[in-house]
């Protein structure tokens, strides 16, 4: 005998999150119930749903107005860092994703390091493109010099 649950997270195999599904029994009171994966598809459970993805809709609408700013930001933001370097253009050490996300602050741009993407590490005198994911559907490149400390 088959009921119909709703899934409370995406599962590569049932489907999306808050997708109605029929399922036996049996591996809804077994598997799904007890991990929590699924949700009996009551009136009330399903207004529930309802709300919460309004709700979720709502927030993900919101952060994706903020990551747009953002981005308008920083692209009209170029960033110069002064670094200790040798002969040859060559840095002591290198330049790091926090050292981006620093001088970024210093513009008064909050940004998590774990969103930069160097192809690889900065290690040389000049101008890069630093490509930053702000959002899934938002990606921006910054303007970055990277010049001698007088």
């Amino acid at each position: 005998m088959d009921i119909q649950v709703i899934l409370t997270g995406n599962d590569p195999k049932l489907g999306k999150r808050g997708q109605v599904i029929k399922v036996s029994q049996g591996y809804a009171q077994n598997f799904l119930f007890p991990h929590n994966k699924a949700k009996l598809a009551t009136s009330s459970n399903l207004k529930e749903f309802e709300i919460e993805k309004e709700k979720h809709s709502k927030e993900e609408a919101q952060k994706l107005a903020e990551a747009k700013a953002s981005a308008e930001k920083i692209k009209n933001t170029p960033i110069k860092l002064e670094v200790s370097s040798g002969g040859g253009d060559k840095l002591f050490g290198a330049v790091t994703t926090q050292d981006i996300v620093d001088a970024l602050a210093k513009q008064g741009i909050a940004c998590d390091r774990k969103k930069l993407h160097l192809e690889e590490p900065i290690k040389r005198l000049g101008h890069y493109q630093v490509e930053i994911k702000l959002h899934p559907e938002i990606h921006v490149k910054l303007a970055l010099e990277v010049a001698k400390k007088s």
